[in-house]
């Protein structure tokens, strides 16, 4: 179990907090766009053994993955 008083945990928590805020801005449901983050963060953590700085690689690539797949579904 992932500790609340964690830095990965702050991470996590972030990261979700952001992935909120650009799929509200999107004109999205920033809901699913924070539940992705989080989906990403807990395989990330638990395959990585708790790096942070791979929790971060794993969120910039489901910004990547997202931003692709608008791109391919706006052609």
């Amino acid at each position: 179990m992932l500790p609340f008083y964690s830095f990965t945990f702050i991470v996590l928590l972030g990261c979700a907090i952001l992935f909120y805020r650009i799929g509200e801005f999107e004109g999205g449901s920033g809901w699913l766009w924070a539940a992705g983050s989080i989906l990403v963060s807990v395989v990330v953590w638990r395959g990585s053994g708790g790096s942070w700085l791979a929790m971060v690689g794993g969120q910039a690539a489901l910004f990547l993955g997202i931003t692709a797949f608008r791109v391919w579904r706006k052609k």
